[in-house]
């Protein structure tokens, strides 16, 4: 079960000034405070379900989560990354609909949950706000087009490539520059659509190949020229 955890006003959230919510004055940041709820997630479980209506809008104070969908063979397909300080549901809240897809956490997550009403209100009251959902909303649907493009057009190789120098964009490096996030075989292949065996020998290949390292789940790029080269990216 999600767990409730001691909530502290967006204005003092480092992530808060990054997320969706930057643009907000003192008074709207109180207002919004008031009205929301931070959530303890555990590694595995699952933020909203595809297919449910939304109660309200997700942002992630700490922590990193997949959205993704289930085909019908119920193979998962990850089709989304989000790290602290990004937005969760804001499609479906805005246009009314149910999820079309789900979300849970890749590790340990602080989540916080903003109720629809709050959402509508400083949706009508903070023109900068308004302006920044429509900007988030226009920039997923060209994600997505950009997505079913390269995945028509790109084999599996190429895709896994490009997948990696994606991660290390949205989730950084640690000290000793892996990804900043582990991640399993299945999760791989969920991201290129392909089956975990082929995510396996691919990977296997590109260590042999010394475009990356590997510890455990662990992922270092140390041949990020090349790899970009694998994932066709400069064409």
């Amino acid at each position: 079960m999600r767990k409730t955890v001691d909530n502290k006003y967006c204005e003092n959230c480092g992530f808060g000034r990054k997320s969706i919510f930057r643009e907000l004055s003192k008074n709207d940041f109180e207002k919004l405070s008031l009205n929301m709820n931070c959530n303890f997630y555990k590694k595995g479980q699952v933020i909203f379900f595809e297919g449910n209506y939304p109660g309200g809008l997700f942002c992630i104070k700490e922590g990193k989560v997949k959205v993704y969908k289930i085909g019908s063979a119920g193979k998962e397909q990850i089709i989304r990354f989000a790290k602290s300080g990004d937005a969760l549901g804001y499609r479906a809240l805005l246009v009314g609909e149910t999820y079309s897809a789900s979300a849970s956490a890749l590790e340990d997550s602080h989540i916080c949950f903003i109720g629809k009403e709050t959402v509508f209100e400083l949706f009508k009251t903070n023109s900068s706000f308004s302006f920044t959902m429509l900007k988030l909303l226009s920039r997923d649907l060209e994600d997505v087009e950009n997505k079913m493009v390269k995945l028509a057009q790109k084999p599996v190789r190429e895709r896994l490539a490009e997948a990696l120098l994606i991660l290390k964009e949205t989730y950084g490096t640690d000290k000793q520059e892996y990804i900043n996030v582990s991640l399993s075989r299945e999760d791989f292949a969920g991201i290129v659509g392909t089956a975990t065996e082929t995510v396996i020998r691919l990977l296997a290949d590109f260590k042999k190949e010394n475009l990356i390292d590997t510890k455990g789940k662990k992922i270092k790029i140390t041949d990020l020229k090349n790899l970009v080269s694998t994932g066709r990216l400069n064409d």
